[in-house]
C-alpha cells in the first residue's frame, strides 16, 4: 500500500510531507479500531525478540532514531508500527526554531535525506509535560522512551554542560534511557564536544548526577560516523572511564563521497547531515570497531542505512545489540519495523 502512497508524499517538500504522515498516525491511532487494526498489521510480538539490556525489558530490539518525533507528539501512534523503544528530542532547554527553510532534502537516487534541521524543537518543559501526561494516563503501552538531549545553539560550548545538566534533571522521571547528542553537524561547533577532553567532563558530570539518584538510569553517547580510529578510540576510553551505558553508532555524515545525486544537486542543497543507505557500510564499520574496544559489556545501538531486515541484521552481526530506522521509513514505510523483526 505504500508503494501508492509514496508517489503522493513525494510531491510534498519532505517536511510537509512529515506533517502530512505523523498526523494521518495520529487520527488513525486515535480511533480503537483503526489503532487495533494497525497493531495486528504492523506488531510482531514474540517473546524470542525480547532484549534485556541496561536493566530495561525491550519488547523488541528495534527502535525509532531520534529526529523523527521530537516533541513527544506521535508516541501513540508511533508505538502503533511495531517499535520496541522510541527515541525523542533531540531537546534543548530553551524552544528554538531551527535553522531557515528549507533545510530536509530526499536523494531518491540514493535512498537517502539531507538534513540540516538545527535541534528545532519546543523546549525542554512542552517534551517533559508531553511525557508526563502519556505516563499518568498509562498510554505509553510497553514501547520505551529514549531522551536525546543537546544543547541550545546560543550556548557557547563553554557553558554546554548546563544545558545537557538541565534537560537530564527535567526529563529524569519521564524518560527510559538518555542518549547524550554531541554529535550533529547542524549545530555550530556542536562536535566539538567529542574531543576527549570536554566530553570526559560532560559526561562525568551527567553521570555524578545520575549516580545521585536514588535509581540511576541508563545514559549513552551518541556519535559522528566522521571519526578517525584514533577518536574512535577515545570514545571506547571515555565510555568505559565514564561507566556510561553504551553507544549509539552513528548520527549523519558530512561525508558526499560516492554519491549518484548529481554534484550540481548537492551543491544546491547545500551544508547538512547525510542519513540512510550511503551511511550503511560506515556505520557497520564503526559498530565492528567500537565492539572490538569496549568488549561484550557495553550496549551498542546500530543505527545508519537501516532500510530491510539484511541490514539490521548486518549492525547486528557488527556487535550491535539494538538497531534504529529513520530514513529507511521514509523510502520503505510503515511496515519496515515488521519487515525488519520478522527478518532477524
Amino acid at each position: 500500500m505504500y508503494a501508492l502512497f509514496k508517489p503522493v508524499l513525494f510531491l510534498f517538500s519532505p517536511e510537509k510531507a512529515h506533517r502530512i504522515t505523523v498526523a494521518l498516525l495520529d487520527m488513525a491511532a486515535a480511533i480503537p479500531p483503526v489503532n487495533w487494526l494497525m497493531r495486528r498489521l504492523f506488531c510482531v510480538e514474540k517473546p524470542a525478540l525480547t532484549r534485556q539490556l541496561m536493566g530495561l525489558t525491550f519488547p523488541n530490539p528495534v527502535g525509532l532514531a531520534a529526529g523523527f518525533d521530537k516533541d513527544g507528539k506521535h508516541i501513540e501512534g508511533l508505538a502503533c508500527l511495531g517499535f520496541g523503544f522510541i527515541e525523542v528530542g533531540t531537546v534543548t532547554p530553551v524552544a528554538q526554531d531551527g535553522n531557515p527553510q528549507p533545510r530536509l532534502f530526499r536523494l531518491p537516487a540514493d535512498r537517502a535525506l539531507i538534513n540540516r534541521m538545527g535541534f528545532n524543537n519546543e523546549g525542554l518543559e512542552a517534551l517533559a509535560a508531553r511525557l508526563k501526561a502519556l505516563r499518568a494516563q498509562k498510554r505509553l503501552l510497553s514501547v520505551l522512551i529514549g531522551g536525546n538531549i543537546g544543547k541550545n545553539k546560543i550556548t557557547p560550548n563553554e557553558e554546554a554542560e548546563n544545558d545537557y545538566l538541565r534537560c537530564f534533571e527535567v526529563l529524569f522521571p519521564w524518560v527510559d534511557y538518555f542518549v547524550v547528542n554531541v554529535s550533529s553537524p547542524n549545530t555550530p561547533n556542536l562536535r566539538a564536544l567529542q574531543e576527549k577532553e570536554p566530553l570526559t567532563r560532560l559526561l562525568s558530570l551527567l553521570q555524578e548526577q545520575n549516580r545521585a539518584k536514588e535509581t540511576p538510569k541508563p545514559i549513552l553517547l551518541k556519535i559522528a560516523p566522521d571519526l578517525s580510529e584514533e577518536q574512535l578510540n577515545d570514545v571506547a576510553d571515555i565510555v568505559q572511564a565514564t561507566g556510561l551505558e553504551g553507544v549509539i553508532a552513528t548520527n549523519t555524515t558530512i561525508a558526499r563521497a560516492g554519491l549518484k545525486t548529481p554534484e550540481n544537486v548537492l551543491e544546491n542543497i547545500g551544508a547538512g547531515g547525510l542519513s540512510g543507505a550511503p551511511l550503511q557500510a560506515r556505520s557497520t564499520e564503526v559498530i565492528r570497531l567500537l565492539r572490538s574496544k569496549l568488549g561484550a559489556g557495553f550496549v551498542i545501538i546500530g543505527v545508519g542505512g537501516i532500510d530491510s531486515a539484511e541490514s539490521a541484521r548486518e549492525k547486528m552481526e557488527a556487535g550491535a545489540d539494538l538497531v534504529q530506522v529513520y530514513s529507511g521509513l521514509v523510502y520503505e514505510g510503515p511496515g519496515l519495523v515488521g519487515k525488519i523483526l520478522r527478518g532477524v
